[in-house]
């Protein structure tokens, strides 16, 4: 077998649970640098522990997580009638359903969004379009996220900052109370404590942050709202879309169902945690032909 930098592998060792993309090789070529092509994790193995993954076994693998997705989504899209539902029924807006409806416009919340992988952001700033959330992305390496945060915070004034990437435990690091046994864990810390220094109340901006394995307690304790990982296990992609879809699209006068919004995630409680938080979303009538 000959492996090549862009196929997708598993790992023999872990029964090929997850499926990486070949980054890089050492200068040996004893060791694979592997990034993980649907969760936020970095790893590296010996080249003889690889199994490279056919066509079939891609596919199956992509299918499951593009099932769960679908599901989600139909999910989040019955949410946002209800919300619809409501609000006509505050705003005494009565309508007979054989009659045009009147319109409504919606104006959830915005994202700001700094990840340190560039395709996973790409694959993020997608779903965010097809959600018709307002979201602005920039790729920003985990370490230099905490330098860069205040000045985006300043120029695109968002609802809620997700600050991803990868992370994960360190081989051969025992104490997982310890935020040096971290990859990037200490680096999203630091992010989150210099965006609460811009602003500090936790309504005011709703953040979200971590990767894969990420010191959950910590994030929160610095001011997170939103954190990966509870668990310390790995975190899908888009695990951080669909809670700050949930944030954008919960009423502001309604607190967000943290059990709903993580149990809408891929990876739910194991992956993803958070505190109570209020939603960004106000509604508008009527919605202007203009």
């Amino acid at each position: 077998m000959s492996l090549k930098v862009g196929d997708l592998v598993g790992r023999k060792s872990h029964n090929c649970d997850v499926m990486f993309k070949i980054e890089s090789f050492s200068a040996d070529g004893k060791t694979v640098y592997l990034k993980g092509s649907d969760f936020r994790l970095l790893a590296d193995a010996p080249y003889e522990d690889l199994e490279l993954l056919s066509n079939g076994e891609v596919n199956r693998y992509r299918q499951k997580y593009i099932r769960k997705s679908s599901e989600i989504l139909t999910k989040l899209q019955n949410h946002r009638q209800n919300n619809v539902d409501t609000f006509l029924s505050r705003a005494k807006i009565n309508y007979k359903k054989n009659l045009r409806e009147p319109e409504v416009f919606e104006m959830p919340g915005s994202i700001l969004h700094l990840d340190g992988d560039k395709e996973y952001l790409d694959l993020c700033m997608n779903t965010y379009r097809q959600l018709n959330i307002k979201a602005n992305g920039f790729c920003v390496p985990e370490r230099e996220q905490a330098d860069k945060v205040k000045d985006y915070l300043l120029e695109y004034a968002p609802d809620i900052l997700i600050l991803t990437g990868h992370d994960g435990i360190l081989r051969g690091r025992k104490n997982l109370s310890n935020l040096e046994s971290y990859r990037n864990s200490n680096h999203f810390v630091r992010a989150v404590r210099k965006a609460r220094e811009l602003i500090a109340g936790r309504d005011d901006l709703i953040i979200f942050a971590g990767a894969c394995q990420s010191h959950y307690e910590s994030l929160i304790q610095a001011g997170a709202n939103f954190a990966s990982s509870p668990r310390r296990v790995l975190i899908h992609a888009y695990d951080p879309v669909f809670i700050a879809e949930k944030v954008a699209y919960t009423p502001f006068y309604q607190m967000v169902n943290i059990k709903e919004a993580i149990n809408d995630t891929i990876t739910g409680t194991d992956g993803v945690g958070g505190i109570e938080t209020h939603g960004r979303l106000r509604l508008g009538y009527p919605k202007s032909p203009y």
